[in-house]
C-alpha cells in the first residue's frame, strides 16, 4: 500500500512539471504553458513599451520574436526571479551585424522590479519592462515551478 502511494505521488509531481512548450502572444499581452498541445496555465504578461514587431537592436523596447529556448534560471536579478531567454540567436546577431548595431541581449521572463512587487496590479496593465515578459511575483513562482530549463518558448504578434 505505501508503494502505491508514493507511485501516485510521484506520478503527480512529474504531472506538475510537464510543460513543453511556452507560447507568448504579445498582441494579446498572454502566456501560455502547454503540456502536448494542452494548455495548462495562462498568464497576463507585461512587455517593453513598443511591443510590436521582432527585437532588432538593443535599447528598441521590443520582445523577440520567434522560437528560442529558456536556458538558465536566474535568482539574484534586479526583478523577482527571472528565466533567461536564448536571445539573439545567430540569425538575429547576423541581422543585427548587417544593421550595425548592438542585437541586445539578456532577454528574461521575470517578476517585478525587487521591492516593488505591491503595485502589480496596476504595473501589469501597462508594459513596462525593456523588452523582457514580466509576470506577478506569485506568478512567477509558479512559472518556476512548472517550467524546466531547456523548455522551448515561442513568441509571436
Amino acid at each position: 500500500m505505501k508503494l502505491f502511494a508514493l507511485i501516485l505521488t510521484l506520478l503527480s509531481f512529474s504531472s506538475l512539471a510537464g510543460v513543453d512548450l511556452v507560447k507568448v502572444d504579445k498582441s494579446e499581452n498572454k502566456m501560455y504553458l502547454l503540456d502536448n498541445g494542452k494548455v495548462i496555465k495562462e498568464y497576463h504578461v507585461a512587455f517593453g513599451e513598443n511591443p510590436k514587431g521582432h527585437k532588432e537592436q538593443e535599447g528598441d523596447e521590443k520582445t523577440p520574436e520567434g522560437t528560442y529556448t529558456l536556458d538558465y534560471k536566474k535568482e539574484d536579478s534586479s526583478f523577482y526571479r527571472a528565466m533567461h531567454i536564448s536571445y539573439p540567436n545567430k540569425m538575429d546577431l547576423e541581422h543585427a551585424k548587417d544593421k550595425g548595431v548592438s542585437a541586445g541581449g539578456f532577454i528574461m521572463v521575470h517578476g517585478q522590479r525587487n521591492k516593488l512587487g505591491w503595485p502589480s496590479s496596476v504595473t501589469q496593465k501597462f508594459n513596462w519592462t525593456n523588452g523582457c515578459i514580466a509576470l506577478t511575483n506569485a506568478e512567477m513562482d509558479e512559472f518556476m515551478s512548472l517550467v524546466n530549463i531547456g523548455t522551448k518558448i515561442q513568441i509571436q504578434w
